[in-house]
């Protein structure tokens, strides 16, 4: 493979991922917000209803899913390698086939799926056009999603993450304004709330539409599904959707463990130790999101020192947001939960626990698949990635035949992710020249481990040496967060960041003196 230019920029990867960072914090905020809004104005029941309807139809997008990923990565390979005009077949190809998806998703949607919303689903007959009205816009904003696909996956490509932070703020607003609207509606609630969304969602895609055809030349779309441009993307999916039916299957498949062995309130501190794990990854799976395109990129065009530099660095950036976050939850989960829930479920803290834990080796085996994906050759790793997530089913299920507790689910889950981690660092090492198992692990993951545990049991002192209350958890995060700091600093930065990180903070010392100057003066 020819060496070009490499495409690493790391302002790029720093800019990129501040935009995302707004975007996921402006979301989140909105999102709790309206959910508490839309469940009181809905009612328990009509907001029950928007929900299962909605997971109708979330059974019949499993396959894009795999595509979309699919996508993100051609659109990244063709744009690494320079070549314009394949990246235009590419990308018609691939709107092509989720122009299929599409249509298959509103053939089933409108024959299985309906059959299951009017016969299996328990919905009170008063409300069951109201579910039908729902669901009907559900199909369509489904179909809508779904062909939108392309567009966002070249937008990613491109690292215009800028456009989805300016799209995200006036989200919020369209997205405020339904609430608004749903509790002055003076017809069905319900029916308005599902109309107006489906608004919502057909107004975002023609905007991304329209940004992407004007400003990418390869978005010019033309029907085509070329033989050497798809077979390579439904085999990489096919791969890719076995790895993520096993996810899927190992995920319910515990829950529906932790249902027949133990009581709901199980299933309940199970679904709270969800909450807390998506939200505490999403703060490592947006730097990584930066990081990807670039990743693809540098090993499309040859660049592979460049390749390895990224990897270890995406490793070693996601990994330290982990640990500011999980070192002090960690100590202080009950405090946590009491704060949030008041009433947390029996056992959520220690499946909390559990899943934080889980958290740091999967970041690391998802930086690790991120070369895997670029490079391609993903058969070996989904195939035994995927099996093993498989296993942890039926060992839970003899674990718990014998009297063990719940949080051992949890730990064969930890133990299939490391196994996981383990032979992606093979197969990286198989097509990436110049990446080291053996450095990787040495120089990197044991490192971060060291550090990872000072921190901790310095944390471990603060927090031990207080009674539990607001001001020991700020202690307790700063304690940790600031030991972090210096340790990955001094231990896992090269001499390049270092320097970066010196000259940041000179810059910003010296502008603060200079206000604090300027501001005498005026006196």
């Amino acid at each position: 493979m020819p060496r070009q230019n490499s495409p690493v920029d790391n302002r790029r990867i720093a800019k990129n991922a501040i935009f995302l960072y707004l975007r996921m914090f402006i979301s989140m905020a909105v999102s709790l917000f309206t959910s508490r809004v839309v469940l009181h104005t809905l009612g328990v029941m009509d907001y029950g209803i928007w929900n299962v309807v909605g997971g109708v139809i979330g059974m019949f997008t499993f396959l894009n899913a795999s595509m979309s990923g699919c996508t993100n990565r051609f659109l990244s390979l063709e744009l690494g390698r320079g070549d314009m005009a394949h990246l235009q077949k590419v990308f018609s190809s691939s709107l092509t086939v989720h122009i299929i998806i599409a249509s298959i998703i509103l053939l089933l949607g409108e024959t299985v799926g309906l059959w299951f919303l009017n016969e299996k689903l328990v919905i009170p007959p008063d409300r069951m056009l109201a579910a039908n009205i729902v669901y009907q816009t559900t199909v369509i904003g489904c179909m809508v999603s779904v062909t939108q696909v392309p567009y966002n996956a070249m937008i990613m490509a491109n690292e215009k993450m800028n456009v989805y932070a300016y799209a995200e703020v006036v989200n919020v607003c369209l997205r405020l304004a339904i609430v608004y609207a749903l509790v002055l509606s003076p017809i069905d609630k319900l029916v308005t709330y599902g109309l107006l969304s489906l608004l919502v969602t057909f107004g975002f895609s023609v905007f991304y539409r329209v940004y992407c055809t004007t400003r990418f030349q390869s978005c010019k779309f033309r029907l085509t599904l070329e033989r050497q441009v798809v077979m390579p993307m439904l085999s990489f999916s096919m791969w890719d959707l076995y790895g993520s039916a096993s996810v899927m299957a190992r995920t319910q498949g515990v829950n529906m463990l932790l249902n027949m062995f133990f009581t709901v309130s199980m299933n309940a501190a199970s679904a709270v130790a969800t909450s807390v794990q998506n939200a505490v990854m999403s703060f490592a799976g947006n730097l990584l999101a930066a990081f990807r395109p670039q990743i693809v990129k540098t090993y499309a065009c040859g660049d592979f020192s460049d390749t390895v530099k990224l990897i270890r660095r995406a490793s070693v950036y996601t990994t330290f947001l982990l640990l500011v976050l999980t070192l002090p939850l960690l100590l202080e989960i009950d405090y946590v939960l009491g704060l949030w829930l008041k009433a947390p479920p029996p056992y959520a803290a220690t499946l909390c626990v559990c899943v934080l834990l889980f958290n740091l080796v999967a970041n690391l085996s998802t930086v690790v698949v991120s070369a895997v994906h670029a490079t391609g050759h993903i058969k070996r790793s989904s195939l035994i990635n995927g099996s093993l997530y498989l296993l942890v089913v039926p060992f839970s299920y003899f674990g718990f035949k014998r009297g063990m507790a719940a949080e051992w689910a949890y730990i064969f889950n930890v133990v299939a992710v490391c196994g996981g981690l383990t032979q992606n660092a093979f197969v990286v090492a198989k097509f990436v020249p110049g990446f080291s198992v053996v450095r990787y692990f040495l120089h990197t993951l044991f490192p971060m481990l060291a550090c990872s545990l000072a921190a901790y049991v310095a944390a471990l002192a603060v927090s031990s040496s207080m009674e539990s209350s607001f001001v020991r958890l700020c202690a307790t995060f700063a304690s940790s967060g600031v030991l972090l700091s210096a340790l990955f600093y001094l231990f896992l930065f090269d001499r390049g960041e270092q320097k970066f990180i010196r000259e940041k903070i000179k810059t910003t010392y010296n502008k603060s003196m200079n206000v604090r100057i300027l501001h005498r003066r005026m006196k």
